[in-house]
């Protein structure tokens, strides 16, 4: 990229302090992105440059409500037309109370750029890669359809208010997939596998020969695989799967402004014991490289680690500053906007079930008899009745202790409540994992976001999806 948008800081301040004789309180957020996708697939080859992003949304406290405007580019003019149609909005709304919440001044700058950043690569470059991939794929036999993915985005965003916080961060994201399908005989299965975090072209480095092999292989196991048991069992979770499941179990619903709306079924439980001692759930912004890490949110506090659940405990929830006043707490850091044209909301950052110390052989015994759920697929979450679903391509039987027959594609559902209170094991930091993911929320404002977890051992009911 070019020049980083904080050449445009001058101008910024100075429609910050004009405006700041209006109100008590004023922020502008500039962002600039840009970024590239390739797929191959075995019908067609696809590129796509994403349109570079370049723009700013200012934000002001009206004495009683939020006001914002946002205009695309950091020219001069466009930028004082802005200020000139917030400060309309301004002088219209008359006197009132402080902005709710604790403004951030935080000053602070996140610019590690990768050692051998995707743009490097170029055009032809990913799409060597992505041909290469495809190659390895359909060597399998049985594989009929196959498909590669590889996308890069780099970012800017640069936060100021009249507080005095000046926040600037750059982060290069990277994410890569490969689809495998295989068809026998009538049958059609898939396998995947994606890797994904911050960084440059070492992140691709796993998606390598013998990784596309495994999911190939993977699909063509699964035309013989049996269909799954039908009903309420003991269940093992892979770490995919319990990256998913904290992300629907402990994600929208301890977004704060869920509370605030009366729309969580967690907000009366929060202080009550909801699982045993060995399960912790963090939202943590901070992970290094972690695909949903953010150094600054959108209102200028640093990214942080929040203990939702401690040690079984409900004992918090994600803020940003409008919560924070509401409930009684601090922000937390989890303040984000899709991109500047998007409303700010309390969104997740990296959520994960913390690993204990179970082994997979003692997790494994101790289920004895039920299901290994593996290669997460899918989640959902009803943030307002407490049930979820989550969704896997394969999975194994389990019987007497012992991992048996390969299973196809099921779902588990339920209770989160039940799910948390019959949880018996945890499994170890070895066998952790962070999976990349995107969230929604409102109409889309899809943004980052990271799952993390470690084999769980609980009981649901299970069926074929």
């Amino acid at each position: 990229m070019s020049e980083d948008i904080r050449a445009a800081e001058s101008d910024l301040k100075g429609i910050l302090h004009r405006l700041e004789r209006r109100t008590s309180f004023v922020e502008a957020m500039a962002e600039r992105d840009r970024g590239e996708s390739v797929m191959v697939d075995s019908n067609a080859l696809r590129t796509e440059a994403s349109p570079p992003v370049l723009g700013v949304v200012f934000r002001a406290w009206s004495g009683t409500r939020w006001v914002e405007t946002a205009v695309s580019g950091l020219e001069r003019r466009a930028l004082t037309t802005a200020g000139d149609e917030l400060e309309a909005q301004l002088v219209s709304a008359g006197a009132g109370s402080p902005p709710p919440g604790p403004s951030s001044s935080t000053v602070g700058s996140f610019d590690a750029p990768p050692r051998r950043p995707m743009r490097d690569l170029g055009t032809e470059g990913a799409i060597d890669w992505s041909r290469e991939a495809f190659g390895w794929l359909t060597e399998v036999p049985s594989i009929k359809f196959a498909q590669s993915v590889l996308r890069w985005r780099e970012e800017e965003r640069y936060y100021l208010n009249t507080a005095g916080a000046n926040c600037f961060q750059r982060l290069d994201r990277v994410v890569a997939a490969m689809v495998a399908v295989a068809v026998e005989n009538g049958r059609t299965e898939t396998n995947f596998g994606m890797v994904g975090e911050q960084g440059g072209q070492e992140v691709i480095e796993p998606m390598d020969e013998a990784m596309a092999r495994q999911i190939s292989e993977g699909a063509r196991n699964l035309l013989t695989a049996k269909a799954p048991p039908t009903g309420w069992m003991n269940v093992l979770l892979d770490p995919g799967t319990t990256a998913t499941f904290a992300h629907e179990s402990f994600g929208h619903g301890t977004e704060a402004d869920q509370f605030v709306r009366n729309r969580s079924y967690l907000q009366p439980l929060l202080g009550q014991q909801l699982g045993p001692e060995s399960l912790t759930i963090v939202d943590d912004g901070s992970i290094p490289r972690g695909w949903g890490s953010v150094p600054f949110d959108d209102e200028g506090h640093p990214g942080q680690r929040t203990v939702l659940v401690d040690r079984g405990r409900f004992v918090g929830a994600l803020h940003d500053r409008g919560t924070a006043s509401v409930l009684g707490a601090v922000p937390t850091g989890n303040t984000r906007r899709a991109d500047y044209l998007s409303q700010a909301f309390v969104r997740m950052t990296n959520t994960s079930v913390e690993p204990s110390d179970w082994s997979f052989e003692e997790l494994v015994k101790e289920t004895r008899n039920g299901v290994l759920l593996e290669r997460w697929e899918s989640g959902m979450e009803d943030p307002q009745g407490g049930r979820m679903q989550l969704k896997v391509r394969r999975g194994h039987r389990i019987e007497n202790g012992e991992v048996t027959d390969l299973l196809s594609a099921m779902a588990l559902s339920g209770s989160v409540l039940q799910f948390l209170k019959a949880i018996r094991g945890i499994g170890t930091a070895s066998d952790s994992t962070m999976t990349p993911g995107y969230c929604g929320k409102g109409h889309g404002d899809l943004l980052p976001v990271g799952d993390g977890g470690t084999y769980l051992l609980s009981q649901a009911l299970v069926g074929p999806a």
